[in-house]
């Protein structure tokens, strides 16, 4: 019977550091957490070259959360900024890049221009999050961007995009200020 009780003890000791093991590995961080902040629907004002503006804007998560979409539509109308109405539309994706333990963002603009930025300055539990420049399709890329998320309080975040023309430094293109309208109960915005 001791022959038994031990074969029964170390089984049980197995599966005891086998559960503990996958309980471990669901409950690695989440590395969309800083991203959680965004998630819902937005509704905000834009001021910049294109002139001044509104913005309604959706983060959510898709894919089985491995990532988080946003969908975005700035009008402007017409103003001595900017003569004619413009319309803007463009579509994120940002992802979690393994190899280099940082935040992805991949635009597509309506205009037919992509950017893929990666997160810098990360730091943990930091009031903003930012993104600048690696590359563009149909731009040059002797351009640089910058998207820096700013969040003065939960409901609320500021979004300053930048541009550097080839040797030129960072200017501010456009400045959106947005208050959620709507959060998300299950973190699953429709995108």
């Amino acid at each position: 019977m001791n022959k038994l009780a031990t074969t029964l003890g170390a089984v049980s000791l197995t599966l005891l550091n086998l559960c503990g093991a996958a309980h471990a590995a669901d409950t690695k961080p989440d590395p969309l957490a800083p991203l959680a902040r965004l998630l819902g629907d937005w509704t905000g004002v834009s001021s910049g070259a294109p002139g001044d503006g509104e913005v309604t804007r959706k983060y959510g998560y898709v894919m089985n959360k491995r990532y988080v979409q946003e969908t975005n539509i700035s009008r402007y109308p017409a103003q001595p900024k900017n003569k004619t109405s413009e319309v803007h539309e463009h579509l994120g994706m940002f992802s979690y890049d393994k190899a280099r333990k940082l935040l992805v963002l991949r635009q597509f603009h309506i205009e037919g221009f992509d950017n893929t930025f990666r997160q810098v300055m990360a730091v943990e539990g930091a009031e903003s999050l930012v993104f600048e420049s690696e590359s563009f399709e149909n731009l040059s890329n002797t351009w640089k961007a910058r998207e820096t998320y700013e969040f003065p309080s939960p409901d609320e975040f500021i979004e300053t995009f930048e541009l550097a023309p080839p040797g030129k430094p960072f200017e501010v293109y456009s400045r959106s200020h947005f208050k959620r309208r709507v959060a998300p109960p299950d973190g699953k915005a429709s995108p």
